[in-house]
């Protein structure tokens, strides 16, 4: 597979967190089909045309906390998306076993497709 073709699964998967759930760089690189690629989730998160309107915001790290140091622009700015989203962000932190998004085996396969599919 192609760094393109990545680079689309992952943004194809990011789209899909529903709004007031968090996934974690893995388990996104593994809904796409790329097992062992959290790396790469973060190299198309850095890389997503402005005009893709990701809701980047709900990818987070597997401990619950954001990848962004807590000081910065972007930390507070995910901080603030996901409360406004309902997500409770206590001391930086977003419990797991509660917001993270487990997506049925129907809804990964019986999605709409995407705009975004090879012809």
């Amino acid at each position: 597979m192609d760094r393109d073709t990545r680079m689309r699964r992952i943004w194809e998967t990011i789209q899909d967190i529903p709004r007031g759930t968090v996934a974690n760089y893995g388990q996104v690189a593994e809904i796409a089909g790329i097992p062992r690629g959290a790396r790469q989730v973060a190299y198309a998160l850095r890389h997503a045309p402005a005009g893709l309107g990701l809701p980047w915001h709900r990818v987070i790290r597997s401990s619950g906390k954001s990848a962004f140091d807590p000081n910065s622009r972007h930390f507070r700015m995910q901080r603030d998306r996901l409360i406004e989203e309902g997500v409770a962000v206590i001391n930086g932190k977003v419990d797991m076993k509660k917001y993270r998004w487990e997506p049925q085996l129907d809804e990964l396969l019986w999605k709409p497709s995407s705009s975004w599919d090879e012809s």
